[in-house]
């Protein structure tokens, strides 16, 4: 999933910018640089629960969930 995608799902550059406690304008930069790694984690989980398990962190990070969320583990 491009990460244009993620902040439109989330409902847009400033929405996700309020999330992160950020400027729109540093989220409308990440269309284009992509989503920093410590902010993607945090979208990660948001992105999975505003979609009701649609996109799931498992799937967005699927060498390292387990290291970043121990608690998804079985």
């Amino acid at each position: 999933m491009k990460h244009k995608d993620i902040i439109d799902i989330l409902g847009g550059t400033t929405k996700v910018a309020r999330m992160c406690g950020i400027s729109p304008a540093a989220v409308s930069q990440w269309k284009h640089t992509g989503v920093p790694q410590e902010k993607l984690i945090f979208l990660a989980a948001q992105l999975e629960k505003h979609s009701k398990g649609k996109y799931s962190r498992k799937e967005m990070f699927p060498a390292s969930w387990h290291d970043i969320w121990p608690e998804l583990q079985p």
